[in-house]
């Protein structure tokens, strides 16, 4: 009766994994997808190893605030990519979110918020960072970049969503 039991869960949770139709998997995003702002001016094609790398570790060291593109702790601010363009400095490329991973700084570039927002420069009171290399936050913003285009108008869309 339990063998029975545990065979229809792991199929129904396959059944599920196999509908989800917002869940794409990095092989099938093509390279234009895949296709995000370096710094401004050059553009870089994400491997399929940095998007799942991105996704990962963006969950696992952003995820508690970050759920989905939000900021819970500021739902006015998410990382979509009209608010990350009108940051100041504009944080809408790869370099510029490395930039912030390392020292953040107030929306409107004024000053640091680093004892408050994990980043390398406060990895002693925040310990997930401490672990991050240039590589992990390299795909970290890529994963930031890449998902108005999986998910469209749900990442940073706010309350409504998540």
């Amino acid at each position: 009766m339990l063998r029975g039991f545990l065979k229809s869960f792991i199929f129904s949770l396959f059944c599920v994994a196999c509908l989800n139709p917002t869940s794409a998997l990095a092989i099938d995003l093509d390279d234009a997808t895949r296709t995000v702002s370096l710094d401004g001016s050059k553009t870089v094609v994400l491997t399929p190893e940095q998007v799942k790398r991105g996704k990962r570790l963006f969950n696992a060291s952003c995820g508690t605030c970050h759920t989905g593109g939000i900021t819970k702790t500021n739902p006015n601010v998410g990382l979509d990519a009209e608010a990350l363009s009108f940051a100041t400095p504009p944080r809408d490329s790869i370099v510029s979110l490395v930039d912030y991973m390392n020292n953040p700084t107030t929306y409107d570039g004024i000053e640091s918020i680093a004892e408050i927002h994990p980043s390398i420069l406060s990895a002693d009171i925040f310990p997930k960072m401490r672990a991050l290399t240039d590589e992990d936050m390299y795909s970290i913003a890529g994963h930031i970049l890449l998902q108005p285009r999986i998910v469209a108008e749900k990442w940073g869309g706010g309350k409504i969503y998540y």
